[in-house]
């Protein structure tokens, strides 16, 4: 895969088809930063086009560099069905078909998947929101897509508590926004796929720390003395600086600690 993934959209006799490119910019090495997609071309063929001559747009689309075979086609089968994504694989395609629907899991099946339509429509405006998706304004397209989405509204199915989101008004279009939203949640995934993965923190392993819960001899201090020894050592040097005061006539500003008068 490279930096650019393609959505499309298509339509049926009464709906456009639309074609998006983002281009992927991930972060800076070592910057704790999200993967920022920038809408690099969009576009919607006449109203009624037939399949035949999408399919030969899209080739010819990914024909042109810096597009190429490892470019991701992301195609919705959701209303024109298996049939017509197979003719893109006859014309040598590989797309990634993504079949739409208004409940809340996502089911993957080799190049295939089942998305809700909030997860697309909300990962895409969720990265509008953040900065992390921006297009040209001079996009002939640009202010299509702000209308579909601002004409977006989700409805609460009473009977199953299912949401989906539809457009305002039966008469609105949202091929553009759908279009970009299957590039976008397409891209989020590959890239969360091929995040490194962190090593889990090693387990505690008593064999590896015999030296503390099995020795059963003499343990050093830090300074590497033994410890039973060191504290013999101290108490004779205690007792002399005593004895030596003692001969000189200097009396003691404090009683000597005696371990029998602290017993517990």
């Amino acid at each position: 895969m490279d930096n650019f993934v393609m959505g499309l959209d298509l339509g049926q006799s009464q709906d456009f088809t639309a074609i998006s490119i983002i281009e992927c910019i991930p972060p800076e090495s070592g910057k704790a930063e999200e993967t920022r997609y920038h809408l690099r071309h969009l576009e919607r063929p006449p109203l009624g086009t037939l399949y035949p001559a999408i399919v030969e747009r899209v080739k010819q689309l990914l024909d042109t560099p810096p597009l190429g075979p490892r470019t991701t086609l992301v195609a919705d089968q959701t209303g024109c069905g298996r049939p017509v994504i197979d003719m893109f694989r006859v014309a040598g395609l590989k797309p990634y078909a993504i079949t739409i629907h208004g409940g809340d899991t996502i089911t993957y099946e080799g190049r295939a998947a089942r998305v809700p339509k909030r997860d697309l429509i909300g990962q895409l405006v969720a990265l509008f929101q953040s900065g992390h998706f921006k297009m040209a304004s001079t996009l002939p397209l640009a202010p299509v897509i702000k209308d579909e989405l601002l004409n977006f509204k989700m409805k609460i199915n009473i009977a199953t508590g299912a949401d989906t989101f539809e457009s305002w008004r039966e008469r609105d279009h949202d091929d553009c926004v759908l279009s970009i939203a299957l590039a976008t949640w397409k891209a989020q995934r590959d890239r969360r796929q091929a995040a490194p993965k962190v090593a889990p923190a090693a387990m505690y392993s008593p064999s590896k720390h015999r030296g503390i819960a099995e020795n059963t001899g003499p343990v050093e201090n830090p300074h590497g003395e033994i410890g039973e020894a060191t504290r013999r050592r101290h108490g004779e040097q205690a007792a002399q600086m005593v004895a030596a005061l003692r001969q000189s006539g200097a009396r003691t500003a404090v009683p000597l600690y005696r371990p029998s008068r602290h017993r517990v």
